[in-house]
């Protein structure tokens, strides 16, 4: 007796108890997830490497004038029978053309109904002949850490490739953005799975995969998704306006420690701190002050300052909401009327998310900055690269068809750079001597490129 009671006691109960298999999930997801393959046109105007020089060999294959392509592959899903496709961002960002293929190998041209980069995440139409699989999105609220999940993408070129892990985390900041609230998984993951879905045991998307950490650049466990119900947001808006339309409050916030939580008559660390208010802004308009605390937006006890710029950012357009704050150590309330982030537009008129590292300077267009671990880890740049990380490029400059947001710049004309006055001196020097175009040495992911931008 006592045994028995033994051994039911120590039997583990399982809510949701490990599958026997995946095969029957697999075989009813997988026609609704597809391939991407992208193609951008670059110019071919690099100037002949000097003789003698490692790359010299590269003359006969970059020679003056003579266009190439670029090709990239990544992973999407059909959220729309119709032919709506969801994918990332930097799957298909710069495409000239885009190419989604099937299971079944069907291959069909896709136009971009929308993008945005700060989620990294796009939304693609094709005109199928008929209705095609499709698979819903789910609440990402309800994924614990824990639950099995179920990953299918396009891993460097391998289509239709599952892998399956669980749910290893929720609520990740890896850096990548100011809306980063990322799934973290141990399914694995690597190049040409970003865009992919990752499923619950349901058969419902619960995020889209879109990053590693990995300092050889294949999976080592550790793989994000974006939640679905950040996607869901931005999708629609995108599928409405071909574009996002995001609250502005109009303060820059920090999260908080205990000690300063004390301050404010609080037991622990929560709320968002108001460091600075933008003159005119709705804030402003609403009396909030630098050094208010806020506690609750609306229906939303806000944690810590990542949860208000999401909130805010979801926020509905010209509502007014109430907002709960602490001026020293006395409650407030106030309304603040929602207007429109208008720096959305002008990120999106640039195809480029706009990132400003620590110290930054405009050269031939692209916005460089010293490498530092901050930015190390956003763009996801081994110790052992060394230069100037491109954060932005403007809008119609040479460079903007060439290089890439996260490229770091090794070389200009044959010299090395790592300092923004190294990489003035030397744009100056060479626009003076009149020889152009400019020759640069790029390194994007460890692949070394050679590339030539005018002045």
């Amino acid at each position: 007796m006592l045994a028995g009671l033994f051994l039911l006691a120590a039997s583990p109960v399982f809510a949701h108890p490990a599958p026997d298999g995946f095969a029957k999930l697999a075989a009813r997801l997988s026609p609704a997830v597809v391939n991407i393959s992208t193609s951008q046109k670059i110019e071919g105007d690099l100037p002949l490497f000097p003789k003698g020089s490692p790359l010299e060999r590269f003359n006969d294959t970059f020679g003056r004038g003579q266009p190439r392509t670029e090709n990239s592959l990544g992973s999407g899903f059909v959220i729309d029978p119709k032919g709506i496709i969801v994918t990332n961002d930097h799957v298909i960002k710069g495409a000239d053309e885009i190419s989604v293929t099937f299971p079944d190998g069907t291959t069909l041209v896709a136009s971009v109904v929308g993008h945005d980069a700060a989620t990294d995440l796009a939304v693609l139409r094709v005109t199928p002949d008929g209705d095609l699989p499709a698979v819903p999105l789910g609440d990402s609220n309800t994924a614990l850490s824990g639950d099995w999940v179920l990953a299918i993408g396009n891993p460097f070129g391998l289509g239709g490739s599952l892998s399956v892990g669980i749910v290893s985390a929720r609520n990740r900041d890896i850096q990548s953005g100011q809306y980063d609230d990322f799934i973290q998984t141990d399914a694995a993951i690597n190049k040409g799975n970003s865009g992919g879905p990752l499923f619950n045991m349901d058969g419902e998307v619960i995020g889209v995969n879109s990053a590693i950490l990995s300092p050889s650049g294949g999976s080592v466990g550790i793989g994000f998704a974006i939640p679905s119900n950040l996607v869901r947001h931005v999708v629609d808006q995108l599928l409405q306006y071909g574009h996002t339309r995001r609250g502005w409050l109009g303060v820059s916030v920090r999260s908080i420690t205990n000690e300063v939580a004390q301050t404010f008559g609080l037991d622990k660390a929560t709320g968002a701190l108001v460091i600075s208010v933008t003159d005119g802004s709705p804030a402003k308009k609403a009396g909030l002050e630098t050094g208010d605390l806020i506690t609750r937006f609306g229906d939303d006890v806000i944690i810590d300052s990542r949860a208000l710029t999401r909130i805010a950012a979801d926020s509905e357009i010209g509502k007014t909401i109430k907002v709960h704050y602490i001026r020293g150590t006395k409650p407030a309330v106030t309304g603040v009327t929602i207007a429109r982030l208008q720096e959305d537009e002008d990120n999106l008129s640039a195809g480029k998310k706009t990132v400003q590292g620590p110290v930054a300077g405009r050269v031939l267009g692209m916005n460089l900055s010293p490498l530092d671990k901050t930015l190390r880890r956003r763009y996801n740049i081994r110790s052992n690269v060394s230069g100037l990380v491109v954060t932005d490029l403007a809008k119609g400059s040479d460079a903007a068809s060439k290089i890439r947001v996260g490229d770091v710049v090794e070389e200009i004309g044959w010299t090395k750079v790592v300092t923004l006055d190294e990489a003035i001196n030397r744009v100056a020097e060479l626009k003076k001597s009149g020889k152009g175009p400019v020759a640069l040495l790029i390194n994007r992911h460890g692949e070394l490129l050679p590339r030539a931008l005018k002045f």
